[in-house]
């Protein structure tokens, strides 16, 4: 039996609650992260390949474990080369550089702006040199997400470079259906809006989505942050991004107040909701993936090269926003899009990223497996949790999941510090500042819970007393 070691936040088999979810970042402070970490492990899981999520904090210590247990190390990667990844690449490279397995990279992208001009990026070149090369080391080649990375490597003297997209949209391998049902849509459509912080403050989708909200009734914001999942489910708003009011994940946004946001724990709850939709708009790539897995038509509002890249090579119904539309209704993006060249292309494309696997010493499902049928029957008798949605409710009851989360949490948080104390009291050194490093994680979990009891407890006890 081959076992592979697959860098994603969680297994897809991993049932998490909510709560413990958020606590832990499963995601990785995005969402969209696990959709092609899940694809990945979907089709790279064949009857002769065991694959192991090995979490996404880097631990450069176990790189002796992971040569004695692994026979490869895959690391499916998205806007990686960008400033703000530098530390966790510097880590990643570290790592890669101690082990004598295989390392293959499915998909890695660059972020720059429209323009694809890399000069942001100059910088961090030394550090994008040393991982590629460390991989490159280890693999026949290195997988990109579209044409601007494949140009930035090359540019720097890599030749074994191969534009393959992103592993996610491969998730029900060769095939791929996206087909518009309603002729256009109306005030009753359902629709799903998607966007960044980034998006909603400097390109103008704060002005996008009221518009939408005020024309369709439906319309549903589906949020991929961990802020954003903390904000509905805790209305936890101590994360810089908190205070972006326009973000529907507010609890002082109408749409939050009409429970009309989502964020998903789990890619298969999302795409599984989506499927009920007419349309899917909006800045965040992943989101706009999901709904197409879902058959669901979707336009992507391109503010970047790391969605640019990706949409141009899939084919994927884009649009640029260099600067704030003044209007965008969805029905105009829905009418403009065609889906002929995702669809039409998408075996060869397929077979093209089937191919950069196989060189790379990779097998996968749909070749050298059962399609994929097992995972999904597996993943089918699992119960995930349903979307995280608005904290709105007054009721007292309906607060015992949570609070009883953060009860057991402190419980299991007291015994761990009585543990400690009990060795700290044998160990007669250093007692103190040891002690006070083991209850910070409580205390935090305190904080949570006096934020956990704000408006809505509040409510609910007023709404007793009257």
């Amino acid at each position: 039996m081959k076992r592979i070691l697959l860098r994603s936040g969680k297994s897809p088999y991993d049932v998490v609650p909510v709560e413990q979810a958020l606590d832990q970042d499963v995601f990785a402070t995005n969402a969209g992260n696990l959709i092609f970490s899940d694809a990945a492990h979907k089709i790279l899981e064949t009857p002769g390949t065991e694959v192991v999520s090995n979490g996404i904090r880097t631990d450069v210590t176990a790189a002796g474990r992971i040569n004695e247990e692994y026979d490869a190390f895959v690391v499916p990667l998205a806007n990686a080369f960008r400033p703000s990844f530098e530390p966790q690449l510097r880590r990643l490279t570290r790592l890669i550089g101690r082990l004598k397995i295989p390392v293959v990279v499915p998909g890695i992208g660059a972020q720059a702006g429209l323009d694809y001009n890399p000069a942001r990026l100059k910088p961090m070149e030394p550090a994008v040199r040393e991982f590629v090369a460390a991989v490159l080391d280890r693999s026949a080649s290195i997988g990109v997400r579209g044409e601007f990375t494949e140009r930035y490597l090359k540019d720097m003297g890599f030749r074994d470079v191969e534009v393959i997209g992103c592993p996610s949209l491969f998730m029900y391998g060769k095939d791929l259906d996206v087909h518009k049902d309603a002729p256009a849509l109306g005030p009753e459509s359902r629709i799903a809006v998607n966007g960044s912080h980034s998006a909603v403050k400097s390109q103008g989708l704060d002005r996008v989505i009221r518009s939408a909200h005020r024309r369709y009734p439906y319309l549903r914001f589906i949020g991929q942050n961990l802020s954003d999942a903390r904000q509905l489910h805790w209305r936890d708003l101590s994360d810089p991004n908190g205070s972006v009011t326009a973000m529907p994940t507010h609890p002082d946004h109408p749409m939050y107040r009409e429970d009309k946001v989502r964020v998903y724990i789990d890619p298969v709850t999302w795409i599984d909701d989506l499927r009920g939709f007419d349309f899917s708009f909006g800045s965040r790539i992943h989101g706009n993936i999901a709904a197409l897995l879902a058959g669901t038509p979707a336009t992507v509002l391109c503010g970047d090269s790391r969605t640019l890249e990706l949409c141009r090579y899939f084919d994927i119904p884009h649009r640029r926003i260099s600067k704030p539309p003044r209007d965008l209704d969805p029905a105009e993006l829905y009418a403009e899009a065609d889906f002929g060249a995702l669809t039409g292309g998408h075996q060869e494309r397929f077979e093209r990223f089937t191919g950069f696997l196989e060189r790379n010493g990779l097998q996968n499902t749909f070749t050298h497996g059962d399609g994929g049928a097992a995972y999904d029957r597996r993943i089918a008798s699992l119960a995930f949790p349903a979307g995280v949605r608005p904290w709105n409710d007054a009721d007292v009851a309906s607060l015992s999941t949570r609070f009883g989360w953060l009860q057991t949490r402190m419980t299991e948080l007291s015994t761990d510090n009585a543990r400690l104390r009990r060795e700290l009291d044998r160990a007669r050194k250093g007692a103190p500042r040891a002690l006070a490093q083991a209850l910070v994680p409580q205390r935090s979990v305190y904080r949570m819970a006096r934020r956990a009891v704000g408006r809505p407890l509040r409510k609910a006890l007023q709404s007793g007393r009257q």
